[in-house]
């Protein structure tokens, strides 16, 4: 069972009690007379302040996950600004109602230190009443922005999720078609190595639909997906496969979004096996902590049955994941030559 607070959650936990504590507080620290919690409770100016703080906080809650999903994202204007101004009017009126005059939780003289206010003049109600309507409106409108700020980067990560999903769902049917060829190819010649290609391909097809869902996959299943893939291809080339296979370094907990090398794995396949031609295919892998090299080079063979539209299209949906996912933290270097196709591909793992 995955935990009920996660890293993230726990910090957003943190700041928002911080930040409660942090605006109870602004009562005491801007008030002249109350120095602590305790002289606050004793004096019932500056009691009805930090009552009129609590509710709110109380309102920036109600607003945030309340008001504003209910009547503000739906459209519904007169409803929420009518609420917003019940609200308003409730914390206004509702300390008054509480403390009366000198009367509040208990009964006692101020402290020394205390200067009594004069008998309340309209001057300071009208200044009271200006604060009480900054401080409300400056709750308001932060909770509105948060809110908004909050629903647009939501929105940006379902977009962003949905486009990766389109892309995946691209490479994938072209990983499989590629995949059955290979299959094919040994069914036709009936060869003794096609129930252990069949092996590999369930292994790797339990690959793309279990692991690859995932966000992150570990460095090793994506490597060992690329090893079984080449397999695939000893089984179907034989021994006289020119390629030359390495990884360097070995992973130890990294993660790597899935099915982000394999695309330039099959290009070079796909591209440069010709039983004709003096072909060459190399595949290195260089772990270092949370770096991964990766380079693909294969020497250009004659293939005329290949579709132009389709060429390209797992490395050109594969560069468009790198941009969403590695922003900043990767380097593409794609060079198409007259005699080779090579990709170099620095990637900075979590």
């Amino acid at each position: 069972m995955a935990p009920a607070f996660t890293g993230d959650k726990i910090r957003q936990l943190l700041i928002h009690i911080a930040g409660c504590v942090t605006f109870l507080a602004l009562p005491i620290v801007f008030s002249p007379d109350a120095s602590n919690l305790y002289d606050l409770l004793r004096f019932p100016p500056a009691m009805r302040d930090f009552i009129v703080y609590v509710l709110l906080l109380l309102f920036f809650y109600f607003n945030f996950f309340w008001l504003i999903p209910t009547f503000y994202f739906r459209r519904k204007y007169v409803s929420f600004f009518a609420l917003a101004i019940v609200c308003f009017g409730l914390i206004v009126l509702l300390p008054n109602a509480l403390i009366v005059g000198d009367n509040v939780f208990h009964q006692g003289p101020p402290p020394p230190h205390f200067s009594m206010p004069p008998e309340p003049r309209k001057h300071f109600i009208l200044v009271d009443m200006g604060h009480q309507i900054f401080l409300f409106l400056a709750v308001f409108f932060f909770s509105l922005i948060l809110k908004i700020r909050n629903r647009w980067k939501q929105a940006e990560q379902e977009k962003l999720n949905a486009e990766l999903s389109y892309l995946k769902a691209q490479i994938n049917p072209h990983f499989l078609f590629n995949v059955l060829n290979s299959i094919y190819s040994l069914a036709v010649v009936k060869s003794d190595e096609t129930p252990t290609a069949v092996v590999k391909l369930s292994g790797m097809m339990r690959y793309v639909l279990n692991d690859a869902g995932h966000h992150m996959v570990p460095v090793s299943r994506e490597i060992d997906y690329i090893r079984d893939y080449i397999e695939l291809q000893r089984i179907r080339f034989g021994t006289s496969l020119p390629l030359t296979f390495t990884v360097k370094g070995g992973p130890s907990g990294q993660l790597i979004a899935p099915l982000i090398l394999i695309s330039f794995v099959e290009n070079a396949f796909k591209y440069g096996i010709n039983a004709a031609e003096d072909a060459a295919i190399e595949i290195d892998i260089s772990i270092d902590e949370q770096l991964l090299q990766f380079h693909v080079f294969n020497k250009k063979v004659t293939f005329n049955d290949i579709p132009a539209a389709s060429s390209g299209l797992g490395i050109e949906n594969t560069r468009k994941r790198l941009e969403l996912l590695y922003p900043g933290r990767h380097t593409l270097d794609i060079r198409d030559a007259t005699d080779h196709f090579s990709v170099s591909l620095t990637l900075q793992l979590i």
